[in-house]
């Protein structure tokens, strides 16, 4: 064998080995990313009726933070498997807000004093009853199902919405 065809098959075999070792690389990051994107068209999120307490807990005219587990949980997930919704306590009965603004999804506070949910982030208001009252957000907060069932208010939890 002569000293060119040696280091032709030499050229050869390395560029053989980054093919394949590239090939290895590309699908060891790859596979994580396909599956993440694909996840939710084979997977569909799960909805699930949470207990957050007693009526009696809950006094008429007033709007408090009850908290719940997510609906689909990851095993890991640990503390960011809890979520949150505003319940409110009318004459008619319960609304329960999402606790993220229609904006981007930034988490609103309850002003009790002033009536208002505001939103820190972007500066975004709604009245008592969801509308929006000022700030870039275009619709009002979400709301989710609510029933009275044997006595304990329970609320229908869905993933967060974002459009």
């Amino acid at each position: 064998m002569t000293t060119s065809n040696r280091e032709e098959s030499r050229r050869t075999f390395l560029n053989r080995a980054c093919l394949a070792l590239g090939g290895v690389a590309a699908a060891i990051v790859g596979v994580p990313i396909v599956g993440y994107l694909l996840t939710p068209l084979i997977k569909s999120s799960q909805s699930a009726w949470r207990d957050v307490g007693a009526v009696d807990n809950f006094a008429v005219g007033t709007t408090v933070e009850v908290a719940f587990d997510e609906p689909s949980p990851l095993p890991w997930a640990g503390q960011a498997a809890k979520t949150a919704a505003w319940l409110r306590r009318t004459d008619d009965g319960f609304t329960a807000f999402a606790v993220n603004c229609t904006h981007l999804g930034c988490p609103v506070n309850w002003l009790a004093d002033a009536k208002l949910f505001l939103c820190p982030c972007h500066g975004g208001v709604f009245y008592a009853d969801g509308k929006v009252a000022g700030g870039p957000p275009q619709r009002p907060l979400w709301t989710q199902p609510v029933r009275v069932r044997n006595g304990r208010v329970e609320i229908l939890t869905r993933p967060l919405q974002v459009a």
